[in-house]
């Protein structure tokens, strides 16, 4: 785009660049609440897997419970964390577009928005 472009642009990229800070925001809200989740679940599993282990219990559905028990732990714990926390580097953002025009550096921040958004849910799936 011309800067002339960019300049005519400039409402709807800061329409764009706050929905998707909107969006990213979302989205890590989601992902704290799966490992809340994923947290109470591992908490569980251990819990019971320590009761059933202080009984008596038969040996085939106790070592079935105790694989259930072990699959659910490992899943969650899986689940942690679903990606790594990202977000855009402020001192490189501040040194790479301080010079540029408000236009330009909308997109470059709704392009930066957009491929930490793409990688969350590359990694969550």
């Amino acid at each position: 785009m011309t800067p002339q472009e960019l300049q005519d642009q400039e409402q709807t990229l800061e329409l764009i660049n706050s929905e998707l800070a909107a969006r990213l925001a979302r989205q890590s809200e989601s992902g704290a609440k799966v490992d809340t989740k994923a947290f109470f679940l591992v908490g569980f599993a251990a819990t019971a897997a320590q009761f059933l282990a202080s009984r008596n219990f038969e040996s085939f559905t106790g070592a079935a419970a105790f694989a259930a028990y072990a699959v659910a732990i490992g899943f969650g714990i899986l689940v942690f964390n679903l990606a790594e926390y990202e977000d855009i580097k402020p001192r490189e953002t501040l040194d790479t577009y301080a010079r540029s025009t408000k236009g330009a550096t909308l997109g470059a921040l709704a392009g930066t928005r957009v491929g930490i958004f793409e990688k969350k849910e590359i990694i969550s799936w």
